[in-house]
């Protein structure tokens, strides 16, 4: 049975790189999946066939037994933080992780590339659009490859078999106060303590 079985899941700023990829990986886990966003993006394409409200403000249709919330809407709408959610993600299938101030995106990238050239079938979910693997997310049955995320402290939640750090810096003014800050998180994460 898919690990998301009978879930009814809403994802509130489901047009964006990070929640469409969430929302797809969930639908092919088992998931029935819709969601809000203000505008039509081409993440959603990806998506098609779940139920979409394109609106100016957030919207929470009745029904759904979850909600998942984009950092973006958090102060709006009650649910389920993206960290956790995606924190649950990572758990469920063998993961490499990726963060770092520069770089992530592409080594996320050239990691998934060169699994699916091996035959691993990846999933994956990246903040970039990748060419080569058309697009920026994907359900495989292979590792879970994530660009993680420092700006909101996201990679403190996250478990993965395997964690990459490109590199550190402070890159974040508002989340961090100093480098040694940041350089406090990664090194949390490097020993397994977030």
């Amino acid at each position: 049975m898919p690990p998301f079985d009978g879930r009814r899941i809403w994802f509130v700023g489901i047009g964006g790189a990070g929640l469409s990829g969430y929302a797809l990986l969930a639908r092919a886990w088992g998931a029935e999946v819709g969601g809000w966003d203000r505008v039509e993006t081409p993440y959603l394409a990806a998506l098609r066939g779940a139920l979409l409200e394109l609106a100016p403000e957030p919207v929470v249709p009745d029904g759904w037994n979850e909600v998942v919330v984009s950092t973006a809407y958090r102060d709006q709408v009650e649910g389920r933080p993206r960290a956790e959610f995606l924190a649950e993600l990572v758990s469920l299938q063998r993961s490499i992780v990726v963060a770092g101030a520069h770089g992530k995106t592409t080594t996320a990238a050239m990691i998934a590339f060169c699994l699916d050239r091996l035959g691993d079938d990846p999933a994956f979910l990246i903040g970039g659009e990748i060419p080569q693997l058309g697009g920026n997310a994907r359900a495989g049955s292979g590792w879970l490859v994530v660009e993680g995320d420092e700006s909101d402290r996201t990679i403190a939640a996250l478990r993965p078999e395997i964690a990459v750090v490109t590199n550190v810096d402070l890159d974040h003014h508002t989340e961090f106060a100093s480098r040694a800050e940041v350089e406090s998180l990664f090194a949390g994460r490097a020993r397994g303590s977030g």
